[in-house]
């Protein structure tokens, strides 16, 4: 099995600098090339599945990957980004004024501090852990998951076996294309943030 993992173009809040997990952003006209050339990149592979997170940023760059395709698109929840409860749509100098305490905290000790209403990283790793899990299980050869550079970078981790912490190894870029080989369980990173056109040998390999 083949994922092919792409993050959402450019959106309006990165641009601004906010936190947005479960906040709707619209993609910038940067974000839709980014989007569409990622597209193009993947124009050889024959996808046999394509996940998305339900989030609007993640579909609509879903959507400009796959145009020209006839490829259903199927929204999972669990691939959403982490959810930053009060802090959404919020700059963190904004917090360090509204929210000190628990924003100085979080700084120290992100993995145990939890945002004010949100997401905790705990529960987060074990949400990307249950996909990883149904990600695993899934039969199709090639699978395209559009999600968050969070959830991506997560996910890269935990089919590797590394410990949660370790996503900051893999920072996953937009306009740009990842993919993970999974045999048995044996899991090779094979690309990282991928700028090329994937070429499909008659091997089956890239």
């Amino acid at each position: 099995m083949k994922l092919w993992l792409v993050r959402h173009g450019q959106t309006e809040a990165n641009v601004a600098g906010l936190y947005s997990g479960r906040s709707e952003t619209a993609l910038t006209e940067q974000g839709i090339r980014q989007a569409t050339q990622v597209g193009q990149l993947l124009q050889a592979v024959s996808f046999d599945r394509v996940l998305s997170s339900a989030l609007g940023r993640a579909q609509h760059t879903a959507h400009l990957v796959l145009e020209g395709r006839d490829r259903a698109i199927e929204t999972n929840p669990l691939l959403n980004e982490m959810h930053f409860g009060d802090w959404e749509m919020r700059h963190h100098l904004d917090l360090q004024r509204e929210d000190a305490v628990t924003y100085a905290a979080w700084c120290r000790d992100w993995q145990n501090t939890v945002p004010t209403n949100g997401e905790g990283f705990q529960n987060f790793s074990q949400r990307v852990l249950a996909l990883s899990r149904d990600l695993r299980a899934m039969p199709q050869e090639n699978i395209l998951v559009v999600s968050h550079q969070g959830v991506l970078s997560l996910l890269i981790a935990t089919l590797m076996g590394l410990p949660p912490p370790s996503l900051w190894h893999f920072m996953i870029e937009q306009g740009s294309w990842s993919m993970v080989e999974i045999q048995q369980d044996f899991v090779t990173l094979r690309t990282l943030n991928n700028r090329a056109a994937a070429v499909i040998h008659p091997s089956g390999d890239i």
